[in-house]
């Protein structure tokens, strides 16, 4: 018998149903969930999620706080900050 999984991946499970682009979106987000992530401690590969946004090392034991699906989150969203001229002082704030 032959593959069934090889193109759809994790979502092969699915099969036709929900729509392709849902089904990628939850690709995407399995994946990065069940995948292998290294330990910012030891750097050991070994770190696994024990619930939403609590991840733990199995090799140190090391238990810290990340993302909903991956450990370490990294937003492309970069805030700028834009500087302001220096108000004018007062007379109240000379006193």
């Amino acid at each position: 018998m032959a593959r069934r999984t090889r193109k759809a991946g994790i979502v092969g499970r699915f099969g036709p149903r929900y729509g392709v682009r849902i089904r990628r979106r939850v690709q995407e987000i399995e994946e990065g969930l069940k995948g292998r992530h290294t330990c910012p401690r030891c750097a050991a590969i070994s770190v696994r999620r024990k619930s939403t946004g609590v991840w733990a090392c199995r090799r140190c034991g090391y238990v810290f706080a990340g993302g909903a699906y991956r450990p370490i989150v990294t937003t492309s969203f970069k805030r700028e900050v834009t500087e302001t001229a220096p108000k004018p002082e007062t007379k109240a704030e000379e006193a």
